[in-house]
């Protein structure tokens, strides 16, 4: 819920954050997808059209490139013991595949570029080289080690 409400999830109820995001996961549009191995979920990944998630349109290290309905894949969670496996690459796929079918012209991701020297260790908003692997390619750099890339699905 973070890249929809901003800092004012850290101060809600925790059970406030987990009941709107059930509302959300039970409406029309989920708020991301799975990754599973088998019958265990592996990963997850955040995936709304930009202008579903409020606090990326504050940030001022993530402003908008230009005025394309892009949707973004702002962060991913992947079980430790699954690192390194591949799976933010097959949900990467997955969601240029969804942003494809819902018919939105490009997918929009913010990573870290671990090869700027002195780059945040935060990692949960994927990797730079992973997301140039799948085809995207940088589109703004508000900030060295903080690169906007996209990837068109239309």
């Amino acid at each position: 819920m973070y890249w929809r409400i901003g800092p004012r999830y850290h101060e809600r109820p925790r059970i406030d954050n987990k009941n709107d995001l059930k509302e959300l996961a039970s409406s029309d549009r989920a708020p991301g997808l799975i990754a599973f191995d088998g019958d265990v979920a592996v990963g997850w990944c955040e995936l709304a059209p930009r202008a579903d998630l409020e606090w990326l349109a504050k940030s001022r290290y993530f402003p908008p490139v230009d005025d394309l309905p892009v949707w973004s894949i702002p962060c991913f969670y992947v079980r430790r013991a699954h690192r390194g496996h591949g799976v933010t690459g097959a949900l990467i796929e997955a969601a240029v595949q969804a942003c494809a079918a819902a018919g939105a012209p490009a997918l929009e991701a913010y990573p870290v570029d671990t090869a700027t020297p002195g780059h945040t260790g935060n990692l949960f908003r994927g990797v730079a080289s992973t997301f140039a692997k799948h085809g995207f390619v940088v589109v703004a750099r508000p900030k060295p080690g903080r690169p906007i890339m996209r990837r068109r699905t239309a």
